[in-house]
């Protein structure tokens, strides 16, 4: 079985991570996943082989015959299975490429958000109902993901399946201090809460602040770490400043390893108002940290209220604070729910587990 994997570019995103652990795992099972990028990117992926950049047009992505027909060559060089489109504008180019370069292979998309927040207009329907047309199986990162998907393209129902995002699996998972699954403070003082995501609308940033300004309210030596970077990271910069909480928030900045930060942590937050099924809390889980988040797209999935952590009602900012103050309560309770946390991920959500189910996925299309 050989794999090509499609991905915007070369980028330290979600959908572009979880491509390459996946695609790494395919290459150790015996089989062959090779990645094209769209647009060329700097960023050092996790996988174990080259990274081919179709150096596709960004002003031109309606019209990008070079980087189609670049694309149709690699397949036609490498004859892989399954072409697999992930996110961005990777199910455009493979279309397109398939259609003006009749190359045969079928082609997987991974749905991996709540699509229906972003395509909204009719226009936009009916263009991305195009698209999937041409698709063989729709993958999407959650039950919840996929019932969305078959809400907006009933069309496809039948094409639509879930798999889930999964995490690497570490032998020993040290903490900054070397002691397996040891919570550190990052500060050496106060609880600490830790966010990790890219500065975007849908991690919420804004309500983040509030939500820790009620939090600090209660305990001033709270401090709340921001590890991620991206385009509303400057006006974020400057909400924390006018609020006065320069001294409380820390703009850690990208960080290749953020699982160093969330096992130095109190607790894991995620008011996001748009999720498919976030990694970062999956790592939360493995590294036994609490997780307080609101219930958006599959979050419910794997943070199960009062099971696997604390689930917030949608915009309900003081009853995350609450949540947040609950969850840093050291007793017999929360450590029930850490401990059922770290078995959830450890059964169902290693990628050595979800890279078998995707070949199982791409053996019955290619068969």
């Amino acid at each position: 079985m050989k794999v090509l994997h499609l991905i915007q570019k070369s980028q330290l995103r979600g959908a572009e991570i979880f491509a390459s652990q996946l695609a790494s795992h395919i290459n150790h099972s015996g089989n062959k996943a090779i990645i094209v990028s769209v647009f060329p990117g700097e960023a050092e992926l996790p996988f174990t082989g080259n990274i081919i950049s179709l150096n596709g047009n960004l002003g031109g992505r309606l019209h990008d015959l070079k980087a189609w027909k670049k694309l149709s060559q690699i397949i036609k060089e490498e004859k892989p299975d399954i072409i697999q489109a992930n996110a961005g504008d990777t199910l455009k180019y493979a279309v397109f490429s398939k259609i003006i370069y009749r190359w045969k292979q079928p082609i997987v998309f991974r749905n991996a958000s709540t699509i229906s927040l972003y395509i909204k207009t009719w226009a936009q329907k009916k263009w991305n109902s195009f698209l999937f047309r041409f698709t063989h199986k729709i993958i999407s990162v959650s039950n919840s993901s996929a019932h969305d998907f078959a809400k907006l393209f009933p069309q496809y129902k039948d094409k639509i399946i879930t798999i889930p995002v999964g995490i690497e699996h570490v032998e020993s998972p040290k903490g900054l201090n070397g002691k397996i699954n040891e919570r550190v403070h990052l500060n050496g003082q106060g609880p600490v809460i830790i966010h990790v995501g890219g500065f975007t609308f849908e991690k919420n940033h804004t309500g983040m602040i509030d939500i820790f300004e009620l939090v600090s309210k209660k305990d001033p030596s709270a401090k709340l770490y921001l590890v991620g970077d991206g385009p509303l990271k400057p006006g974020i910069e400057e909400l924390v400043r006018l609020k006065g909480l320069d001294s409380k928030i820390k703009f850690c900045g990208f960080q290749k390893n953020a699982m160093q930060y969330i096992r130095g942590a109190d607790v894991l937050i995620l008011p996001s108002i748009i999720e498919g099924l976030p990694g970062v809390i999956l790592e939360a889980f493995y590294c036994r940290i609490p997780v307080v988040a609101y219930d958006v797209g599959g979050i419910k999935e794997i943070v199960i209220n009062h099971k696997t952590g604390r689930l917030i009602r949608n915009g309900d900012e003081n009853a995350f604070a609450n949540g947040i103050a609950d969850a840093l309560n050291p007793n017999t309770y929360n450590e029930s729910l850490i401990d059922n946390a770290y078995s959830l991920v450890t059964r169902q959500y290693l990628n050595t587990q979800i890279a078998d189910q995707f070949l199982d996925i791409y053996r019955s299309v290619a068969s």
